[in-house]
């Protein structure tokens, strides 16, 4: 596609405030909270992630598109984010396995992407300003009826979204023959997550969002887990009650993301929206149980109360975020339960925190061992 083909485009931020861009050839409108990631690579997986589901996504890299699109390379069956903001959008591809370019693929999903916006400026205001719910389109003749059409959009804040992304049927991965078994809650998980444990020798039951105890004690599984998703944590009762639960019985689980913050608020620990949140894959942690440091992979825009974290007996903090020393991580004193912010199964990278699988599968064999024994 010729540069001066392309229509003009805007960003319209809920506050009034306009960005112009251009068309990357895909006509419409699309809405969501506005957030930015600043990862130089893995926009594919970032596009599919459904964490991202009901946001219109800001990359700062100066170039999207340029190494195409991968069929392997997603993590979830389709496009989660609502619409791309971007600088130079990459008609034309260079990657040798690529199997297409960008374009055709946002063209397969229809979904409406901008570009020459300047996304400097753009990732500035929102740093300064805190995300919030915005608009993007080639209708730019039209501002009172965009205005309109964005007064309508709900608040991030409060908002349930693991509903529009989970499973509606339970699902298997890995092999059945394998020595460990998972019952894992899908509030939106990432597929890289479920290759990182069945890889380890797990064979995994995927539940719906909605599923109870008793749904996953059905599987009989070795240990627990509850996966990273979209939307607030709060709305998601059906799986605070869950993790209630399995505490209770003091099985094991692990929690990453939107599921450390289901965990925490198991434990009667808060959360709260952030003023911009994390994304990006350079987000740097320290584990304060060894005290190495670690690069990681981050996308969330809730966080748990840390005062109230440090006040509860039987939580310990074991990671904290360095940038802004929010909680990161924590576990369960004298259980087997652990979770943690931010993201160990990164696709492209970094790949720092893997350990946290093994120390899953550790906690599942070992624990499996006693079983046996009783």
């Amino acid at each position: 596609m010729k540069y001066q083909q392309r229509k003009k485009a805007l960003v319209l931020l809920a506050d009034g405030t306009i960005f112009y861009g251009k068309s990357v050839g895909i006509d419409g409108s699309a809405t969501g909270e506005i957030c930015f990631n600043t990862g130089m690579t893995g926009y594919q997986e970032i596009f599919t992630d459904p964490s991202y589901f009901g946001q219109l996504m800001v990359t700062t890299n100066a170039h999207i598109g340029n190494y195409g699109v991968n069929d392997l390379e997603v993590e979830s069956d389709s496009i989660k984010i609502s619409g791309l903001i971007c600088r130079n959008f990459s008609f034309t591809h260079s990657r040798v396995d690529s199997d297409s370019n960008l374009f055709d693929w946002f063209k397969k999903h229809n979904l409406v992407a901008i570009s020459d916006v300047d996304t400097r400026a753009l990732v500035s205001y929102i740093r300064d300003n805190g995300a919030m719910n915005a608009i993007i389109s080639t209708d730019v003749d039209n501002i009172d009826e965009l205005k309109k059409q964005l007064a309508a959009v709900p608040s991030m804040e409060g908002l349930e979204l693991a509903s529009k992304v989970s499973t509606k049927e339970p699902y298997f991965i890995g092999d059945e023959n394998a020595p460990i078994k998972i019952s894992a809650l899908d509030i939106g998980i990432k597929k890289n997550i479920l290759r990182n444990l069945s890889k380890r020798g797990a064979y995994i039951k995927v539940f719906p969002y909605n599923s109870n105890f008793a749904d996953l004690e059905s599987f009989n599984p070795d240990g627990y887990f509850i996966s990273n998703g979209p939307g607030d944590p709060e709305p998601l009762k059906e799986a605070i009650e869950l993790a209630k639960e399995i505490i209770k019985r003091d099985l094991p689980l692990f929690g990453i993301c939107l599921g450390h913050q289901v965990i925490a608020l198991a434990n009667g620990i808060s959360t709260y929206k952030m003023h911009n949140g994390h994304r990006g894959i350079n987000h740097p942690i320290k584990n304060l149980l060894t005290g190495k440091g670690e690069i990681t992979s981050q996308n969330h825009g809730f966080a748990i109360n840390r005062e109230e974290t440090e006040a509860n007996q039987n939580v310990e903090i074991t990671h904290i975020h360095l940038n802004d020393n929010t909680v990161a991580g924590i576990r369960l004193k004298n259980k087997n339960v652990f979770s943690v912010q931010y993201h160990p199964e990164a696709s492209p990278g970094p790949n720092d925190s893997v350990y946290l699988f093994d120390q899953f599968i550790e906690i599942l064999g070992k624990n499996k061992e006693v079983s046996s024994t009783l």
